[in-house]
């Protein structure tokens, strides 16, 4: 039947044109967004993960920041610490001069003089951002300081922060205010033998400002006997042993920053790429949809026209 009212051909041209242009608008904003899923009204459960991650992976831009200021504190304490052992051993060769029958002992001492300020200077000089752990010169002794290391969500969703620990009075050189927590400004024991009698005595090797501060300066002088001299350099070989070990344990904390760092990079580009299969659109794909709405929609408009035109055949039969 022909109708001049009701013209269902063109109807159904008409809503296959508006599903067309439905879909093509679907595709565009695809390829104008890279996106695959864009909103929540795309695809609520992916938007929300890929949103999450996405605050996740900012939260891990900033641990990352967090591991730079840390490597820098570790690295600035470590080279501090090496310079120190340095010219400690330094410290002990002329120990080990003054041994020597006959040598000058006083100039000796003026070099161990210099050597000692050198190290004063070391240790004062090695802060960053405020913070030295080699130096102290408060009432509070150096303690464990921590660092942020990392940023973990667990499986049940709850979110957490992982720190780095490093205990600061294990590099402690000097300490100003109480010498027994600094490894240069403590007392040392040393035993020495005195003909067929063993003794032991106490040694520092920088005076502080501590008033408490007791024991022996390792210094020299003509009247400095021998068998003191070998007390002293045992004692500074026991604070060479205390030094080493503090910057084994600061350079194995170092390590294991410069380790997590490469991992938190590593694991935002993982982010990256989980997120990117959830939400990406496949351009390939979306390209080949959009060239072929193209075409349905100019086919659409040919059928709207074709059914449109349909109703002025009727006009032939009034004639």
């Amino acid at each position: 039947m022909s109708s001049i009212v009701t013209n269902t051909s063109a109807m159904a041209a008409l809503n296959t044109l508006r599903s067309i242009n439905s879909s093509m608008e679907e595709t565009q904003n695809h390829v104008s967004s890279g996106y695959r899923v864009d909103t929540a009204k795309d695809n609520a459960a992916y938007w929300s993960i890929a949103t999450t991650m996405r605050s996740d992976k900012t939260a891990m831009s900033t641990v990352q920041d967090a591991l730079g200021l840390a490597a820098a504190k570790t690295d600035t304490a470590y080279t501090g610490l090496n310079a120190s052992i340095e010219v400690v051993n330094e410290i002990k060769a002329k120990l080990v001069a003054a041994r020597e029958p006959g040598v000058d002992k006083d100039k000796i001492n003026s070099e161990l003089t210099e050597l000692k300020s050198q190290l004063s200077s070391i240790s004062e000089s090695a802060s960053f951002s405020g913070e030295n752990w080699l130096y102290n010169n408060d009432g509070t002794a150096n303690s464990t300081v921590d660092m942020v290391g990392s940023f973990v969500r667990s499986a049940s969703g709850t979110v957490s922060v992982g720190l780095i620990s490093y205990d600061t009075a294990d590099s402690t050189l000097i300490d100003n205010n109480t010498s027994a927590n600094g490894i240069l400004s403590a007392l040392n024991d040393a035993t020495y033998v005195t003909g067929t009698t063993t003794t032991t005595a106490a040694y520092f090797l920088i005076a502080t400002d501590d008033a408490g501060q007791t024991g022996q300066e390792i210094t020299l002088s003509d009247s400095t006997a021998d068998y003191q001299i070998d007390g002293m350099i045992a004692a500074v070989d026991d604070m060479l042993s205390q030094m080493t070990d503090a910057a084994a344990t600061l350079g194995a904390t170092n390590a294991r920053i410069d380790m997590q760092d490469e991992f938190v990079a590593d694991l935002m580009d993982t982010i990256d790429s989980g997120v990117g299969k959830l939400v990406d659109a496949d351009m390939n794909e979306e390209s080949t949809k959009l060239k072929a709405l193209q075409t349905q929609q100019q086919l659409g408009i040919q059928a709207l026209s074709i059914a449109n035109s349909n109703s002025e055949s009727i006009l032939q039969l009034f004639r």
